[in-house]
């Protein structure tokens, strides 16, 4: 899997990429993550990426030559791709869900386009992007977060990005778990925080009653069908 980001701001996600799971995956060659600076592919000296709205309003709209080189030079790095998808985000996007990570998954080459200020000219939707995603109801200031979002999101159905098949938790989310202490004991003076109380009682001779955190006895017990039972029923 290939995923090629176009942004205004690579140097405030590339270092992500070079963490935990991603930098393995990048080690053992099971992902490559290439950041385009959108800047690098600008208009005249100042490289200019964006310009006033047809029809006034407020804000600048980036420009549509800028983010056209941008997506080519990103087809042209993998031409030996034979399934290849560019993704726009945007609010009028289709949410991403785990059905959509599991198809794009599937993809040997993923274009992702992060948006910035009031948006994109509208012909990157309509003659660039394949599709528009979108990962919830509300605002960011552009799309550098989504497409880290969507980048793992789909990592996570790539054979080997994961230790363990079962941390997909997509069956029915996850599920609760614990580990030691299997009891937690609160002291007095946590324990009269969370109670509202000042702690004097203890200190003037009326014990007050130790509260503790306990995992649930079925977890201790070592009986892997009654766990499941138990995990199932959460």
């Amino acid at each position: 899997m290939r995923f090629d980001i176009i942004t205004l701001f690579p140097s405030a996600i590339a270092p992500y990429f070079e963490e935990s799971m991603f930098r393995r995956a990048r080690d053992k060659k099971l992902v490559r993550v290439e950041l385009h600076d959108l800047r690098q592919y600008g208009q005249g000296p100042h490289r200019k990426v964006d310009d006033r709205p047809f029809g006034g309003g407020p804000g600048m709209v980036l420009m549509l030559e800028p983010i056209y080189r941008a997506v080519q030079n990103a087809r042209r790095k993998a031409r030996r791709a034979k399934r290849r998808r560019v993704i726009l985000f945007s609010t009028r996007g289709k949410k991403l869900d785990a059905g959509t990570a599991r198809r794009l998954a599937k993809y040997d080459q993923l274009i992702l386009i992060c948006g910035r200020y009031e948006g994109v000219d509208e012909r990157v939707a309509e003659r660039i992007a394949d599709e528009e995603i979108s990962i919830g109801d509300f605002i960011l200031s552009g799309g550098e977060l989504p497409a880290l979002i969507l980048a793992e999101a789909v990592s996570r159905f790539l054979p080997g990005f994961l230790g363990k098949a079962e941390s997909l938790e997509e069956h029915k989310g996850s599920y609760a778990v614990f580990t030691r202490p299997a009891e937690f004991t609160l002291g007095p003076r946590e324990n009269a925080k969370r109670s509202g109380g000042s702690g004097q009682s203890a200190r003037r001779g009326g014990q007050r009653p130790k509260k503790s955190w306990r995992v649930p006895q079925v977890l201790l017990r070592g009986d892997h069908a009654e766990i499941k039972k138990w995990r199932d029923g959460i």
